[in-house]
This record gives C-alpha cells, structure tokens and sequence, in this order.
C-alpha cells in the first residue's frame, strides 16, 4: 500500500450527508463512499498542478467525511483511496489513481492518457496494480457555489397532450445561422429566441436531451482520435457536460439558463439519463472514479468476482447495491430540485430493475425508490425497456408510474409502409397498445410511440436506403443494427429519380402522420421534420460533425415537410379525440355508435377472419369524438369531431367506401399525405357512403364535424 501523510489536525469532522463537496463554515465539507476502504485523501489540486493531500478521517455508514477550513468555490479536488487490490474479488483500489467525486457539481478536464489511467499493469485481472500517478492525465472535481437562478416555473404538460422533440444539445444549433456563433452548440444556443421558435411554431411541448450528464471519450475512440458525441459514457451524474457550455466553467449557470427560456415558452426539458453503464468500462478500462472507489459496491459483478455486462458496454451498475440506489436516487432529486428539469428517460432502464444481475422485476429496490420518492414521482418517468439481454427485453412489463418507449410500435409502422405487414398489429399501435400497456393501472399515453431515435435511421434514411452505411465509425460497418426495417423505393442513398424521390418523401409523411394521429404519446427526432440525412449512418455516436448536426439551409424538399410537419402537429393539439388519456373499450357514445370501429375499405366492419389476412394494406379507423375522455387542464371532459383515418400502404390506388350516415351526415378530408403539405387534393365535403379514390401508398384523414365544436383553421 502506498505510503499515506499523517492526518491534518485542521481538519473537523464534518457530516456524511449529503455527500459531495459543500462549503460551509469557512471551508468546504467534503464526503464520498468507500465501504471498503481503509484510508480517502481529498486531494487540493492547485493552478500550477501541484497537490495538498488531506486524510479524511472520519467515517460514517461506510462514508468517508471532513470539513477542510479555508477551502473555497472554484477549487479543483479528487479523491485517493487506500484500500483492498484483489480483482479476482472485484476489488481495485489503487491511491495511484485520481479519482472523481462521483456528486461533483462541476468536472473540469480530459482523460489525456489511458496508460496513467490504468489501474493495472499487465493482465487486468492478474497483473500487478499500477503505481503511475494518474495526476494530469484525468479529469478533476471542482467545488460549486450551491443554489442560482431561477429556472421557471414547470410547464407540468399532461402527458396527453405532449409531444416530444428527441434532440442534442449541441448538434441542434452547431450550424444555425441565426444564432451568434459563440452559442451554437451550447445550452445557451438552444436557449436563444431564434431556436426556441422553431420549437414552438413546431408544436413541440417537450424537449428530451441526449445525455448533458459529463461523460468521457471510451479507450477505444481516443485511440482511434474519435470522440463520443452521444455522450452515453457517463462520468459523473451530478455535472453538466461543460462542453456545451459557451463560457468554460459556467455550464451549471448556462444549463439553469437553458432550462428557464424553455420554460418560458411553456416547454419541458426531459433528459435521457445513463444509469446502467459509466465511461469506465470493463476491467481494461481507465480508473477514474467508482471503480477505484469501490468497485463491488458500485458495479455488477458475478460470484466470481468477474465484472457483469448487461449493457454491452464492459460494465453494469448494480441497481440492488443501496450505493447506487442513492446515488442514482440523489442525482435525480438534484437536476430536478436545483436544475429545473421536467423528467427523465432512462437509458437502458431494463437494467434497473434486475438488480444484482438477476430476472427483470418492476418492483425491484431501485425502480420502486425512483416512483415512491415524493419529487420524483411527480417527473415524467420514461423507460427504454430493454438492455443488451434477451431477458432484459421488456417492453410492456415496467410498472404503473413508467411511461415506455414502445419498440413494438416502431417495428409495426415502418413494416406496414413498407408492405411488410397487414393490420392486425398495426391497429393495436394506432390505437394506443391496449395489449402492452393495459393492465397495473397504465394509461395509452404511457406508449412513447416513435418511428425515428437517435440510434437508427432517421426519417429521410429510413426511406432512402436498405443497409446501413457506418464506415466513417471505423468499425468496418460493423457496428449498428441490421434490423432497420427500412426501404430505398428503388435506388440506394440519393438520387435523381424525380419518381423515387417523390415516393420517398410521401412515404415519410405517412411514417410522420402515423406517428401524431396514433393514441399515445409522439416522439420525433430533431431535424426529421426538415428532411435530415447522417449519409445512411445508423449509429452515428462518434461523428461530432455535419452528419450528425441539423442543417438549417432550405431546400426544396425540407421545406415541404417542415410546412407538413407543423400542420400535423397542429391539428393534433386541436384534435382531442386523437389524444384521448383512455383506451378505447368499445363503449357506446351519445351518437349511439361504439367508440372505435374498424372499417375495410368496402364499408363493412372488419370480421374476425380479416384481421388474420396479413396481406391486408389498407385500414380504416373510426374515432367517435363525441365522448372522447379527453379532458382540459381543469378536469372537465371535452368533446370533439369524429374521425376517420384511412391508411393505405398498396402499391395502386384504392377505392375506399365511406362510413354510412349514423356515422358522420358528412366528411372533410383534413389531411392528405398525397400532397407535399397535407392539404387534401380534394377538399370538397363528401356524403356518406361515397366512394373515394385513395392514393398508392398515402394516409387520408376524414372529419366528421360536430355543430358545437369548434373547427380550427389548419
């Protein structure tokens, strides 16, 4: 073990909680986890890179404290930790290393050498342990002032009537031209008037944020020169990443900044959390902060003392160690309380409920200390609800607080624009996945239905290429899924095919209108509304560059669908009858017609024998608006049109007989993804039972008007 200095007689107790480094007192308290350990040094780093180590020697419930006099705002710090090197029980304390205060408000620095970093020599789980200071070569904690500005009041948005932008921080106004250069890429960038614009023309309620969490490069990239745009290699959860920031050391004021002009314009800010996995990876990995704090009480390991992997990312937090249900519990609390923010999606959530690796439980100890906490069961609470596991595949089985983005959704519609599907899953997604989300009290708006992410083809690829194109990762293509469910209509990438480009570009806003009729609750990808490619890349993780920023230039394509995109987003925020909070039960309304009811295009209910002819490519779907369950912010239930959606996917035209008249004495067509705008091609009212000529490949939207309801301007 290597040799400690004697302990400072200045140094006072202090308390365990909370954890992190406080000032108080004339000085700052500081407190860390390390059950394991037998020593912690707080270590003083100063302007030159010169170090003041400080014994703590106070422990408490596993928590090692002190309050350090004199000790300012501003200062940088990390922690040394004596203790146990034995990884074949998991444990790699090593007081060579650095190591980052996991409750760091600020993180100042870069992993510059992973030999520095390295724990280890040799064989990582035989070889020696490392005695190379790691001091100038990692990143460092830095002491934070505790409260700031005001962040807004809530938008508190019913989940119903949400609709959610899917965005990166700095990808989102890297090259806008609008906005002052010194901002582009940062949190003000977004917060600036000219980006909150388009969001509000857009229609969009919520935003969620790509990780903001400080994260580091993985080994693998900075050998390669690469660097992680995502930002899914979390470093500390309690930061901000100060890249986004456009004056370094205040990302902790320009995030509360953010967050309070968004909230200004009645937006939500959700962000998509990592707590499944950190930058450390697996026992090759750097040591920057858990691992040599504690690594068993931190991180998933077998009985072996081997380092689990649910995550496909080298390591696994483990959701049953009480360490990491707070801190997991105590960042969540913070970016909610201190930072203003409106909820969470949480990456890779099937992780947290299996806890010590074990089967999937909704009601495991993490899962149920996020829903029962009295803060966080007021947030917007999202699972991805599956990890890199086949048991971890849980799309339906989170429990009752946990909205979910819904997979299943996304695999159907594109399968059915692309004729690869009939209709009898695809009426369970258009209609809120009564048969995932019905049941331990849930509502249809707890499906995040999407068709687009971050991770996959966005909308303009989706229905311009059949592979993947991810050779500027330099995995070789390796990397990303296979499972696109995609189609190029004819020509892979771009092309000049006048023809193809136009099935393209329809074929896109069925995918969109889908999307924002379905009952649930939309999520898009930023940038999709404007016709955006990443060159046929689906995994664009490390291209900080112009394949994975939005392009604001107009062009004669992007401006169409932006233009189709704010109309239908628009007529759903007037439409509460396709945003209903309750599932359709079939339930006779007032005009003495069940709430739902599916249509073939002949006119006739669908029979039982249709729903099982999977060559089926066009489905209508009637909506009773009358009774619709909707509500307005003060309770009362309101009343709608009555809606008729026709969705064909056919490669000709379909004839299509209209509803009778006990369902509507006449139908508007709303909507009509045949023209570039949506504007039908044929405006004109038509009569029950009318027949009409739907296009290849197009959705059509009917309004059944009500003569009390009020019909907006589209």
């Amino acid at each position: 073990m290597a040799q400690r200095p004697a302990p400072d007689n200045q140094v006072l107790a202090g308390r365990p909680f909370p954890l992190g480094a406080h000032p108080e007192a004339g000085g700052v308290r500081f407190a860390v986890t390390s059950p394991v350990a037998d020593a912690v040094e707080v270590c003083l780093v100063g302007d030159d890179g010169s170090e003041r180590r400080i014994e703590l020697t106070e422990r408490t419930f596993g928590v090692w404290h002190g309050l350090v006099p004199g000790v300012t705002v501003g200062q940088r710090y990390g922690y040394r930790v004596h203790g146990p090197y034995d990884p074949a029980r998991g444990y790699r304390c090593n007081p060579a290393k650095l190591l980052v205060d996991p409750y760091a408000r600020r993180i100042t620095g870069k992993l510059t050498s992973l030999h520095a970093a390295q724990g280890f020599t040799g064989d990582p789980d035989r070889g020696p342990m490392s005695t190379v200071d790691s001091l100038g070569s990692v990143p460092l904690s830095v002491v934070t002032s505790p409260g700031g500005q005001d962040t807004g009041v809530k938008p508190e948005v019913p989940f119903e009537e949400s609709v959610i932008c899917e965005l990166h921080v700095k990808g989102f106004t890297q090259q806008h031209p609008f906005i002052p250069e010194a901002l582009r890429g940062t949190y003000l960038g977004l917060a600036h008037p000219v980006a909150i614009e388009h969001l509000t023309r857009l229609g969009v309620t919520t935003v969620e944020l790509l990780p903001v969490h400080a994260f580091a490069d993985e080994p693998a990239l900075i050998r390669s020169g690469r660097h992680n745009y995502w930002g899914y290699s979390p470093l500390g959860y309690f930061a901000p990443h100060a890249g986004y920031a456009s004056e370094p050391g205040r990302e902790v004021e320009e995030f509360r900044t953010m967050v309070a002009a968004l909230h200004a314009a009645g937006i939500e800010v959700l962000l998509d959390v990592v707590f499944n996995h950190t930058c450390e990876g697996g026992p090759d990995g750097p040591t920057l902060s858990l691992r040599g704090l504690d690594a068993p009480a931190y991180y998933l390991h077998t009985r072996r003392g081997h380092m689990a992997d649910l995550t496909g990312c080298g390591n696994t937090l483990d959701a049953g160690s009480p360490t990491v249900v707070r801190l997991v519990t105590d960042s969540l609390r913070y970016w909610t309380q201190e930072m203003g923010v409106d909820g969470f999606r949480f990456d890779l959530a099937s992780t947290l409920g299996r806890p010590r690796g074990e089967m999937f439980d909704r009601e495991s100890t993490m899962l149920t200390a996020i829903t029962t906490d009295p803060i966080l069961s007021r947030c917007k609470l999202i699972a991805e609800p599956w990890d890199a596991t086949g048991e971890g595949y849980r799309v339906g089985d989170f429990g009752a607080q946990w909205a979910e983005w819904n997979g299943r959704y996304r695999d159907t519609v594109r399968d059915f624009w692309r004729g690869a599907t009939g209709v009898r899953d695809l009426a369970y997604r258009l209609s809120g996945s009564s048969d995932l989300y019905d049941h331990n009290l849930r509502r249809p708006w707890q499906s995040i239905n999407f068709v687009t992410a971050h991770d996959g083809f966005t909308l303009r690829d989706l229905v311009s290429y059949n592979e993947k194109h991810n050779e500027a990762n330099g995995e070789d293509n390796r990397d990303g899924t296979n499972d696109n469910r995609s189609w190029n209509h004819g020509a892979e990438g771009e092309t000049d095919d006048a023809a193809i480009v136009a099935l393209r570009t329809r074929q896109a806003r069925n995918l969109f209108a889908t999307l924002l009729l379905s009952t649930g609750t939309p999520m898009f990808t930023a940038g999709d509304e404007m016709w955006r490619t990443q060159q046929g890349n689906n995994n664009a993780y490390c291209l900080d560059d112009e394949t994975s920023w939005l392009d604001w230039t107009p062009t004669e394509a992007s401006e169409p669908m932006l233009a189709f995109a704010r109309r239908v987003v628009r007529l759903r925020a007037h439409s509460p009858a396709l945003r209903q909070p309750e599932f359709f039960e079939g339930r006779t309304t007032v005009t003495g017609k069940p709430d739902l009811v599916w249509f073939r295009p002949d006119g006739e209910e669908f029979d039982e024998i249709d729903w099982f002819d999977e060559d089926r490519r066009t489905l209508c779907m009637w909506i009773d608006g009358s009774n619709s369950q909707a509500r307005n912010r003060e309770g009362a239930l309101v009343t709608d049109h009555s809606w008729l959606l026709v969705l064909h996917a056919g490669a000709e035209p379909a004839e299509v007989v209209l509803p009778g008249p006990e369902y509507g004495e006449t139908f508007k067509p709303t909507l009509d993804t045949s023209t570039a705008d949506g504007t039908p091609a044929n405006p004109g009212v038509l009569e029950p039972k009318a027949r009409i000529t739907v296009e290849a490949r197009s959705l059509l939207l009917l309004r059944a008007p009500r003569d009390t309801v009020e019909i907006p301007q589209l």
